[in-house]
């Protein structure tokens, strides 16, 4: 995958592989001694209704950075 700005994320919808759109970038967590990417906090739609993946207590689903595929128009991440 090619390189990608943080600032050009924000604000970016998330979309599952099968074209179903899930919500908004809220922001990205990640291991500040090594600068791995951790998660993608996503604001999900209300219509989200996915288990798979984790909540906190605000409300935002975090999903695994390994399960992004592809980063153009969406973030696509795999269901």
């Amino acid at each position: 995958m090619a390189d990608i700005l943080a600032e050009n994320l924000s604000g970016k919808a998330v979309m599952g592989s099968d074209g179903t759109e899930l919500g908004m970038l809220y922001n990205i967590t990640m291991n500040l001694k090594t600068g791995a990417l951790h998660d993608l906090v996503v604001d999900p739609h209300e219509t989200m209704t996915e288990e798979s993946f984790e909540r906190d207590e605000e409300g935002h689903v975090h999903v695994p950075v390994g399960r992004v595929q592809a980063v153009k128009d969406y973030i696509v991440i795999q269901r």
